[in-house]
């Protein structure tokens, strides 16, 4: 769990990795230089469950962003398997139970993951609590999808992306593709490190929704998209994939074609909203008029 000021919900998120169903788990606490309270909630976790709980920081205390920070807890984890929670997301008490189940099931399976809700409705307000949303996999549940088909339909339909708190993998696996890429300090991180292994191993789509993706305005998503940094983010990670894609000399004709086509959407949005609009049109004259 890395975590960068999260004193307000940090709490609730360490506690629902206490309520799981499955027991043998480590929590690694990775504090990315907070200067809020956050730091001394997490080394009291730690220093109330020395056993089951750990502190850690990049040295001198540096903010080094996300994935480096997903880094950090990754070198220290001692499981065969890893699972990543966001310190102002929760899990629900099954989460590690049903996804490990998954992975023994499926021993060729490199990582599991399943649909998050989108959880507004944690404020208590009432116009928040007809807000939430399960966004749908898109693909055939409880399956072993082989590669590359997870990473097209990620591509081509950004909102079936895993989220980070929905994944288990394999730690040999996450060995193979060298963990998260340190570039990517915020956004999309998680989609670079899902890329990676999508790309050349088979992954299981589970029907269980168990993880609550907090909607707050001060997420990083949420402060992406206010400041319009998500676009600039968007077009790095593809920058990057076609890249890796090329340095790796992996061939997958519909990936390729898929990182083209997102790629110039990225590049030219003002056209892409045009096509857009008038792809709808046209559907709209196909479509037969119904009368009486």
């Amino acid at each position: 769990m890395i975590f960068l000021d999260a004193e307000h919900f940090l709490d609730e998120a360490i506690a629902s990795v206490f309520g799981q169903t499955y027991s043998a788990w480590e929590l690694l606490l990775v504090d990315d230089g907070s200067t809020d309270g956050s730091a001394a909630c997490a080394q009291r976790w730690a220093r109330e469950h020395p056993q089951r709980v750990r502190y850690l920081t990049h040295p001198a205390h540096v903010n080094r962003g996300m994935s480096a920070s997903r880094n950090l807890g990754i070198r220290h984890a001692r499981g065969l398997y890893l699972a990543f929670l966001d310190s102002d997301d929760v899990w629900l008490p099954d989460k590690l139970f049903h996804q490990m189940a998954l992975l023994e099931a499926w021993p060729e399976a490199a990582m599991v993951y399943g649909p998050t809700r989108w959880w507004y409705s944690w404020t208590g307000r009432v116009e928040d609590q007809s807000r939430d949303f399960v966004h749908p996999l898109g693909i055939t549940p409880d399956t072993l999808v082989q590669p590359p088909t997870l990473l097209t339909h990620f591509l081509r339909n950004e909102g079936a992306s895993p989220c980070t708190c929905s994944i288990l993998v394999r730690r040999e696996v996450v060995e193979r593709v060298h963990g998260f890429q340190d570039a990517f300090r915020g956004l999309y991180e998680d989609q670079a490190f899902c890329a990676k292994i999508c790309l050349s191993l088979p992954v299981v789509a589970s029907a269980e929704c168990l993880y609550l993706y907090r909607q707050h305005p001060d997420s990083a998503c949420a402060v992406a998209t206010r400041t319009g940094q998500a676009h600039a983010a968007r077009l790095q990670f593809l920058t990057w994939l076609a890249a890796y894609l090329s340095e790796q000399r992996l061939v997958h004709a519909a990936v390729d074609q898929a990182v083209r086509d997102e790629l110039w959407r990225s590049r030219h949005p003002l056209l892409e909203r045009g096509l857009s609009h008038a792809r709808r049109l046209a559907r709209r004259i196909k479509s037969p008029v119904r009368t009486g």
